[in-house]
């Protein structure tokens, strides 16, 4: 029996990176991306007075978003009051500009506390913001394991900045 192959190349950089444990900011990319200003390199689409809006660098589907408190936290219970409110808008707000740009039928907004929940950077809280289309699910990521993402990072982080942006 013969297997058809479908490469996704695009995963690796994911598999081989150090992946915070949850006891240090140091390997944290959203601590990372908080304290640099290069927000167009690192996809940061928009900053809450406690709160980082990122797009994630490996989807699960186009316009699929990061919203994490600023601080380094890893729980809810760790929040105060004004950094929970905080990313709470900006769920709110980047679900509403995901609508106008992309005009999914849905969204999953999701929060993974823990490892073995599914959290990839455990010692960071941060929901998943993830664009649903009837049909998106098919058979590529069922039987080859690999998600067909129709757009670019950086095409995408250029229409949401561009939509955010008062105009002048």
């Amino acid at each position: 029996m013969s297997y058809e192959r479908l490469w996704a190349p695009w995963r690796l950089p994911y598999i081989k990176s150090d992946r915070d444990d949850g006891d240090a900011p140091a390997g944290c990319f959203l601590c990372r991306y908080r304290d640099e200003d290069h927000d167009d390199v690192n996809h940061v689409v928009a900053r809450g007075p406690f709160s980082l809006v990122v797009l994630n660098r490996f989807p699960y589907n186009n316009g699929h978003l990061l919203i994490a408190p600023r601080a380094h936290k890893g729980t809810l219970e760790e929040l105060a009051d004004e950094e929970l409110l905080d990313t709470m808008h900006q769920v709110r707000r980047m679900i509403a500009l995901l609508g106008r740009v992309l005009t999914p039928e849905g969204f999953n907004v999701g929060l993974n506390l823990g490892r073995v929940a599914g959290a990839g950077l455990p010692g960071h809280l941060h929901w998943h913001v993830v664009p649903r289309w009837n049909g998106d699910t098919n058979f590529m990521p069922v039987v080859g394991e690999t998600k067909v993402i129709s757009q670019s990072l950086d095409a995408l982080f250029e229409i949401l900045r561009d939509e955010l942006e008062p105009p002048g």
